[in-house]
């Protein structure tokens, strides 16, 4: 029996079916001329082995042919999601400290210039991505920061040198809450991929159409989105021409030759109710139980004054999230450490993120031994 991938792309499809009637073809001309016609009785009898070899014949050389056509994904998220292989990478070192309430503006902590930060993240080979999920909240604030460090990054060489050549750092960064100000998400998510960022994280998704309208931004109008013309320095950060960005630069997998991808996070009550109808929406590329604000969600504050966790209405909303990621075959992520990445990756989960320290690379070793991939990239 032939199995399609569970998430069947059009071209899978397309090529799937070129087989068949290939194969069909074949059996019908040896029907007709080859050395079982010869067998005919009444013209209702072949000699069946012949004709399923040529069949079998058919099937292998078809499906060789329609293998060599797979598109070779520039972006290596994408490629190993295409391969049903499990994704692990690392937040992108930084200077700032972690805010000391949600939404605030996170303290500086270092002074390590660009060029610094983006020697540290060339230097960890592990990684499948370089995330980075500053620009959450004060974007306008956040954003010259990471405008510096994707310009160093591009500096250092972001192609690997292998044939064919990938991504070896695609950024995939955060944007702001959708819903609360729409009228800027184009204008947030198209300064990002003009910097040659490969994906965009939806944090708080809530709504089907939120995320239809995000992924609407990330699509050129040429594609029916509405990211504007301009692409600034992303085609050098890819390593190519602007036509040939241009062409790449689409949503995956609605475009099964695209390079971009979707990261879309559910993490309140109120996207926990419509988790269902946003894991249906088509264009993403992975979807994410927010288990860290997830934890605040499910807390409570005690006699004492600390927070509480409702451990088992905090892990039935992640398991929510994950049977919604099963039922519309989206891959599904979770941030994991080296104490749970394992039993993560046993329950489903296929896309990883940790911290940039020894306890998330000790996180993507363990990770990388389970799926039975490398040490580190090529």
């Amino acid at each position: 029996m032939i199995h399609l991938p569970k998430r069947e792309s059009a071209t899978t499809v397309f090529l799937f079916g070129a087989v068949l009637l290939r194969a069909i073809s074949a059996a019908a001309t040896l029907n007709r001329t080859g050395p079982s016609a010869r067998l005919f009785v009444g013209g209702a009898m072949i000699r069946s082995s012949l004709i399923g070899s040529a069949v079998t014949v058919a099937l292998l050389s078809a499906a060789s042919a329609a293998g060599a056509q797979q598109p070779h994904h520039l972006n290596p998220v994408i490629q190993l999601l295409v391969e049903h292989k499990p994704v692990m990478g690392l937040y992108a070192p930084g200077n700032r400290g972690h805010a000391a309430a949600e939404g605030e503006l996170p303290p500086l902590v270092g002074h390590d210039p660009p060029q610094a930060l983006a020697q540290k993240t060339v230097a960890y080979k592990a990684s499948d991505f370089v995330f980075v999920g500053s620009m959450e909240y004060h974007y306008d604030e956040m954003f010259p920061e990471f405008s510096s460090f994707a310009t160093a990054l591009r500096a250092a060489g972001p192609l690997s040198h292998t044939k064919p050549p990938y991504l070896e750092y695609p950024i995939i960064a955060k944007i702001p809450l959708i819903a609360p100000a729409p009228d800027q998400v184009v204008s947030h998510i198209s300064k990002q991929l003009n910097l040659g960022t490969s994906g965009v994280m939806f944090v708080g998704a809530e709504s089907a159409a939120e995320v239809k309208q995000g992924l609407a931004a990330m699509r050129f109008a040429s594609k029916g989105g509405t990211r504007p013309s301009e692409v600034g320095a992303a085609p050098a950060y890819w390593g190519m021409s602007e036509q040939e960005y241009r062409r790449k630069a689409d949503l995956w997998p609605l475009n099964p030759q695209g390079e971009l991808i979707n990261w879309t996070i559910v993490e309140s009550k109120e996207g926990l109710k419509h988790v269902r109808e946003i894991a249906a929406v088509k264009g993403i590329g992975v979807l994410w139980p927010g288990a860290g604000t997830l934890r605040g969600v499910f807390s409570t504050t005690g006699p004492d004054g600390k927070k509480v966790l409702d451990q088992a209405a905090w892990e039935a909303a992640i398991q929510q999230v994950l049977a919604a990621c099963k039922e519309f075959h989206v891959p599904c992520g979770f941030p994991a450490g080296p104490n749970d990445i394992q039993m993560r990756m046993q329950q489903g989960f296929s896309v990883f993120v940790s911290q940039f320290n020894e306890s998330g690379m000790q996180a993507v070793a363990l990770g990388r031994k389970a799926a039975q991939r490398p040490p580190a990239n090529e």
